[in-house]
C-alpha cells in the first residue's frame, strides 16, 4: 500500500530486543516494512486491531493513543472468529462508533499492521505484520486443553505455548510485546528460538493508565457514591475456579453483614462472565446483593476505575489483582485479600500471581468469624501490605511509564513511519457511570450512652438484627414503611403536585403507619425536621461532622442521625445536643424547636 516518505527514514525493523530498545535488523521471517513512495497524499496505512473477546478489546483500546493524531493511520476493528465471547466486543465497539470489517474483509484487504491481545485464533491469515500484546497482567494460567476449556495440567502458560506462537515452522508474532524481562525468559523456554527473539519488553500499557488514573481517586469514589466509606470490591475471573463460581454468595453476604453506613462492596466480574450470563441473567444471580447496595463494574473502563477506588480487594486466581496490588497505596493504605482457591489447578507456581496469593491473606469459610469479620478485621492493621507483596506486585511490570512510547517505537518501525512528535501519554480512566441502588429501608442497631449514640444499620431483609427500622417515604415499599419506627424524606419542590408542610406531612404518616413514633423530612439546606407521634413542636435537627485523623470532614448520612435522635428520644427527654457514632465517624446534632418558617413551609 502506497504511503507517505516520512520526514526522517525510519530505521529497518529489525531483531526485537528484551530491553526494549528499538529493533536493528529484521528478524529472520519477519514480513518487511511496506515499501515507501515519494508523494503528499496517500491513503492513511490501516491498522487493524484484532479483536478475540471483551477483554482484549480492552486491552488494545488500552494502546490506541499510540496513534492518536496521526492522519497517516486509520484504525479498523474485526472479531477474530472461533471465540465464544467475541457479542460484547462488538457491542462496545458498535457503541463507540469504530469503524468494523468483517474478519473475510480484513483477511482479503491485509493491513499495514496488525495489533492482537490474544494469539488464539486464524491470525496468520492477514498479510501484515503482527504485534501481539499479553491480555491480562502477565501469563499466570495454564493453558486450556481445546483453546477455552479445562485447563492443562502441565506445560506452559497460555499465551507462552508454542501451539499458540507457532504456526507451522512460522512465529505467530512479528513483535512480541512484553511486560517484564521475566515473561521474556519464559517465553525463551517453551518456544523455538525464531520466536522467542521477536520479544521485546514494553512495560504494560493498562498498568501505566491505572498510575496515572490514581489522583482521580477522590472522583471515582464521589461517582460510586461511596463517601466516607470503606470501598472493598470482589474481583472474580471466569471459569470453575473463579470467586464467582466458588464463592457464588459471597456479594450478597457481605453486603447484609457490612454495616452499610462504614462499606461499600463493589464486583469487578471477567469479561467473558458478562458474556457467559448476560446482563439479565446476572443481575437475577445478583439480585439480593443489587438490592442491599452492590456496586458492579462495566467490563469496558469501569473495571479499573473501581481499583483505583477501592480500599481491600478479595480477590481469586485472576490477574486482576496484581494491578491493584502494585499500585500506589492512599493515605489509609490498601488491603488485599484471598477469596478463594485452595485446591486449583489453573495457577502456575512460580508465577508473579502465584507469589501474590501466597503472601496475603485468605479468607476462611467455617471460622468462627463471619466473612464480614473477616474482611473488615483486615483494617484493623496500618494498611501496610504483608512482607513481600509490593515486591511480587511490581515484578509483574517493567518500565512503569513507558509502555505506549516504546510500543510506538516499534509499532511506526513495523509501518514504516516516523512516530509523530510529542509525548504519549497514557489516558485516565473516566469516572464511573454505574452507582449502586441506595437500600430504602434499614434495621438499624443504636447503643444510647448518655448523649452518645451510636448506629449500625443494615438493609432490611437481610438479616435478623435488634433495634428500629428506618424507611423512606417514596422509596421503600409497603411493607417496609409499615414496620417502621422512623419514617423520613427529602424535601424537593413540588412541581405542580400536593405541597405539605412538614407537621401536615407528619401527621399523615402518623396516621397512615401507626407503628411510626417519628417523622422527619431532610431539608434542601441540610437540616431536618423531625416530628414525633407523642406531639410536641418540630425539632430543627443541625448536623456538624467531626473530623477524623487524616481524613476528610464527611458527616454520616442524614438518614443515620435522624435514627440516632430517634433513639435518643425514645431513651429520654430532649437534649440540646447529642453525638452520632458511625464506625469512625462522628457528628454533632443540635436539637431545637423548629421556627416556623420551617416547620409551616411547603414542600
Amino acid at each position: 500500500m502506497p504511503q507517505d516518505v516520512p520526514p526522517e527514514p525510519a530505521a529497518p525493523y529489525g531483531r526485537a530486543d528484551v530491553t526494549g530498545a528499538p529493533p536493528s535488523a529484521a528478524p529472520a521471517g519477519a514480513p518487511a516494512p511496506p515499501a515507501r513512495r515519494a508523494g503528499t497524499a496517500a491513503p492513511p496505512l490501516t491498522v487493524l486491531y484484532a479483536v478475540r473477546s471483551a477483554t482484549t478489546l480492552n486491552r488494545l483500546l488500552d494502546v490506541v493513543p499510540a496513534f492518536a493524531g496521526d492522519p497517516r493511520v486509520a484504525p479498523v476493528f474485526t472479531i477474530v472468529p472461533g471465540s465464544d465471547f467475541g457479542a460484547d466486543a462488538l457491542d462496545t465497539l458498535e457503541g463507540a462508533g469504530a469503524r468494523i470489517v468483517p474478519w473475510a474483509e480484513a483477511v482479503r484487504r491485509g493491513a499495514g499492521l496488525v495489533l492482537a491481545a490474544s494469539p488464539n485464533g486464524p491470525l496468520h491469515e492477514v498479510d501484515a505484520p503482527l504485534v501481539l500484546l499479553p491480555h491480562g497482567a502477565g501469563y499466570n494460567k495454564r493453558l486450556p486443553q481445546d483453546g477455552e476449556g479445562p485447563a492443562d495440567a502441565s506445560g506452559p502458560a497460555s499465551g507462552l505455548h508454542p501451539r499458540q506462537l507457532v504456526r507451522g515452522r512460522t512465529p505467530l508474532a512479528t513483535v512480541h510485546a512484553l511486560a517484564h524481562p521475566e515473561q521474556a525468559g519464559r517465553l525463551a523456554a517453551h518456544v523455538p528460538p525464531s520466536a522467542a527473539k521477536r520479544a521485546v519488553v514494553v512495560g504494560d500499557p493498562t498498568y501505566d493508565r491505572m498510575r496515572e488514573s490514581v489522583p482521580l481517586r477522590e472522583q471515582y469514589r464521589a461517582a460510586l457514591g461511596t463517601g466516607g466509606r470503606r470501598l472493598v470490591v470482589l474481583v472474580s475471573t471466569w471459569g470453575p475456579e473463579s470467586l464467582l463460581a466458588r464463592e457464588p454468595g459471597l456479594a450478597a453476604r457481605l453486603t447484609a453483614e457490612l454495616p452499610h453506613d462504614e462499606y461499600q462492596v463493589g464486583l469487578v466480574l471477567h469479561p467473558n462472565e458478562h458474556s457467559r450470563l448476560g446482563g439479565f441473567t446476572l443481575r437475577q444471580h445478583l439480585a439480593p446483593a443489587l438490592a442491599a447496595g452492590l456496586v458492579t463494574a462495566r467490563p469496558h473502563q469501569e473495571w479499573a476505575a473501581l481499583l483505583v477506588a477501592a480500599d481491600c480487594v478479595v480477590t481469586d486466581h485472576g490477574s486482576t489483582a496484581l494491578y491493584f496490588a502494585a499500585l500506589p497505596p492512599p493515605p489509609g493504605g490498601r488491603r488485599l485479600l484471598l477469596g478463594c482457591y485452595e485446591g486449583g489447578k489453573e495457577l502456575i507456581r512460580g508465577t508473579p500471581m502465584n507469589g501474590l496469593l501466597s503472601a496475603v491473606p485468605a479468607l476462611r469459610p467455617g471460622a468462627e468469624r463471619t466473612a464480614a469479620e473477616q474482611v473488615a478485621a483486615v483494617f484493623a492493621d496500618s494498611g501496610a501490605y504483608p512482607d513481600g507483596v509490593a515486591a511480587t506486585a511490581a515484578g509483574a511490570f517493567a518500565e512503569p511509564g513507558s509502555a505506549l512510547r516504546r510500543l510506538r517505537e516499534h509499532c511506526y518501525a513495523l509501518l514504516g513511519l516516523t512516530p509523530p512528535e510529542g509525548p504519549v501519554r497514557a489516558l485516565p480512566w473516566p469516572p464511573p457511570t454505574t452507582r449502586a441502588r441506595r437500600p430504602a429501608a434499614f434495621a438499624v442497631r443504636t447503643d444510647v450512652r448518655g448523649d452518645t449514640v451510636s448506629v449500625i444499620r443494615h438493609p432490611v431483609g437481610t438479616g435478623a438484627y435488634d433495634g428500629h427500622v428506618s424507611a423512606e417515604e417514596g422509596a421503600a415499599s409497603l411493607s417496609e414503611l409499615e414496620t417502621a419506627a422512623l419514617i423520613h424524606r427529602t424535601a424537593r419542590p413540588a412541581f405542580g403536585g400536593p405541597a405539605w408542610t412538614v407537621e401536615e406531612w407528619s401527621a399523615r404518616v402518623f396516621a397512615l403507619y401507626p407503628g411510626c413514633r417519628s417523622a422527619a423530612v431532610v431539608l434542601t439546606d441540610g437540616t431536618a425536621a423531625l416530628c414525633r407521634r407523642d406531639g410536641g413542636a418540630p425539632l430543627l435537627v443541625r448536623t456538624a461532622p467531626e473530623p477524623g485523623p487524616a481524613a476528610p470532614r464527611v458527616a454520616p448520612a442524614p438518614a443515620a442521625v435522624l435514627s440516632a435522635v430517634h433513639a435518643r428520644l425514645e431513651a429520654g427527654p430532649r437534649p440540646a445536643e447529642l453525638v452520632c457514632a458511625v464506625g469512625p465517624r462522628r457528628a454533632l446534632v443540635r436539637l431545637s424547636e423548629a421556627p416556623r418558617e420551617v416547620a409551616g413551609a411547603a414542600f
